[in-house]
């Protein structure tokens, strides 16, 4: 690149036309993610979801030439805790601070509230994207260290990006999640065939008794989505976010927000009984995924959780060519019922050097611990085996 790079930070996403984002986020060559799309970042800005006042200070980094065209985005937050992150550093931010260090504010590039593998570096696939991701890294790194800031972390990055971050000090770090995929089914039942047999009876089993106080499930999606379902569903979201959290991380104006501006790309899978929904889960599509995000109920039915976001998105998937269903962060006991264990990636860079050298020997008998887990957690998944 002949032109010299400038790096400027962004502090709202009105600064920038949704058709630049988007057009670096999701380019047509790529994989759709939703969750990269200006809509959904707008979202969490403008409902007061992820905003300075929640912790999240907007920092998003701009990559331009001298001519003022946006080359790269990095998005950035200043943040002033570590929750909603689903990359668990807690324990870092104590120990620093028992020692007498100030761990927060940190910066951190993800997307907010959403433990999903994507694109951080968003740069276009040209002869010039490694200067400018370059370029990013660099400013990330700069606003870090001049700001006196403890440390920069980049979320559930993918795996092509962890040489580059190495490179420049980064530290990885592994985690796993649980994700079914498509292996030529045909339909559940196709899914239920490829099983162990005490297994496939177990889910079936647990599929009628989730539905046996007379629930039905309905799918709705698109323009099919009312006001009224919101307000419902944000019903059962404030329910389970109360219980997991204290206090829910999004807004009922971010979910109306997201449903008015990407309601295309959004599947509400609810549970209804006596005509009433009592319970349902948030997904949103990609091109190639269905993502499980929220779920909530304001009744209690056994097994009705396994049946609206686990087995219900499956039965969507198949139905509508899908190849992947992500249904959240954790739980092994996803294992049981399809899911299989995948890798997520962190980087971390880390400025103090006491503190860089203990979370490194952390990470390195956390990544053997997660290693012969795997073995272990294969052990455990329902698939006939053939030997």
């Amino acid at each position: 690149m002949t032109e010299r790079l400038i790096i400027r930070t962004m502090h709202s996403l009105k600064s920038i036309p949704a058709e630049v984002w988007d057009g670096l986020a999701n380019p047509p060559d790529a994989a759709y993610d939703p969750f990269l799309t200006h809509a959904f970042f707008l979202a969490l800005e403008t409902s007061g979801s992820a905003i300075d006042e929640t912790g999240w200070t907007p920092m998003h980094l701009v990559a331009e030439d001298e001519a003022g065209v946006v080359l790269g985005i990095l998005p950035l937050y200043s943040k002033t805790h570590s929750k909603g992150e689903y990359v668990f550093d807690q324990g870092w931010a104590q120990g620093f601070m028992m020692a007498g260090g100030r761990y927060y504010p940190k910066l951190l590039s993800a997307v907010p509230f959403t433990p999903v593998t994507g694109r951080r570096f968003l740069v276009g696939d040209g002869p010039d994207a490694g200067e400018v991701m370059a370029a990013l890294i660099e400013g990330a790194v700069h606003l870090v260290e001049t700001a006196g800031l403890s440390s920069l972390h980049i979320n559930f990055i993918e795996s092509d990006a962890t040489g580059v971050l190495e490179a420049r000090d980064f530290l990885i770090r592994e985690d796993r999640q649980f994700h079914w995929e498509d292996d030529g089914y045909g339909d559940f039942d196709g899914f239920l065939e490829s099983l162990q047999s005490r297994k496939r009876k177990s889910i079936r089993r647990e599929r009628r008794r989730a539905l046996e106080a007379g629930i039905e499930v309905d799918w709705i999606e698109g323009a099919a989505i009312t006001p009224a379902h919101w307000e419902t569903f944000f019903a059962f979201y404030i329910d389970t976010g109360a219980r997991k959290w204290g206090h829910p991380y999004l807004t009922e104006a971010f979910f109306e927000q997201i449903g008015a501006a990407m309601g295309d790309d959004i599947v509400l899978i609810m549970a209804r009984r006596d005509g009433q929904h009592i319970a349902g889960a948030l997904n949103l599509k990609g091109s190639e995924t269905l993502y499980g995000r929220y779920w909530g109920a304001l009744e209690h039915h056994d097994f009705l959780h396994f049946e609206i976001c686990y087995y219900q998105a499956i039965d969507y998937a198949l139905a509508h060519g899908l190849t992947r269903v992500e249904a959240g962060a954790q739980g092994e006991h996803k294992l049981f019922r399809g899911y299989s264990p995948k890798k997520t990636l962190s980087a971390h860079y880390i400025t103090h050097p006491g503190l860089r050298r203990a979370v490194a020997e952390y990470l390195e008998d956390e990544t053997q611990f997660q290693e012969l887990h795997d073995d272990s957690m294969k052990r455990h998944l329902p698939f006939r085996r053939e030997d």
